[in-house]
């Protein structure tokens, strides 16, 4: 019965050992991310961001569903931890802006810089899932 318990256990060390190691190696970005961004800290807009890492390309969809945009050209350094994106999204006057957006990513966070024509700001975001 001993034996049967050390096994047990033994086994389930192993297989939390596993899942942890999933959750702390390579793919940090996989997942949903969500958080604002802004021209400024009183201009703040709410935004989802729904990654997928897989160890070589980058892809992405900004605000999921009826109205998502496509990120592009995206891009993330495993030793700088930094990303890069482009996108195409309907502006207020119906006309398409393109985004380019670069950021380094922190544990569970994502911050960086935004800009597109003349106008720029800042983004934060946090992993969800």
């Amino acid at each position: 019965m001993k034996k049967l318990h050390a096994f047990a256990l033994a086994a389930g060390l192993v297989l939390a050992a596993s899942a942890f190691a999933q959750q702390s190696g390579g793919d940090v970005l996989t997942g949903t991310w969500v958080g604002d961004w802004g021209p400024s800290a009183s201009d703040r807009n709410q935004v989802t961001v729904d990654l997928k890492w897989d160890g070589k390309m980058l892809s992405g969809t900004v605000n999921p569903g009826p109205n998502a945009v496509a990120l592009q050209k995206s891009t993330y350094d495993p030793k700088t931890k930094s990303v890069h994106f482009e996108a195409d999204a309907k502006g207020h006057g119906g006309s398409m802006v393109h985004y380019k957006i670069d950021g380094k990513v922190d544990g569970q966070t994502m911050t960086g810089t935004w800009n597109h024509d003349s106008m720029k700001g800042d983004f934060k975001i946090q992993k969800k899932s």
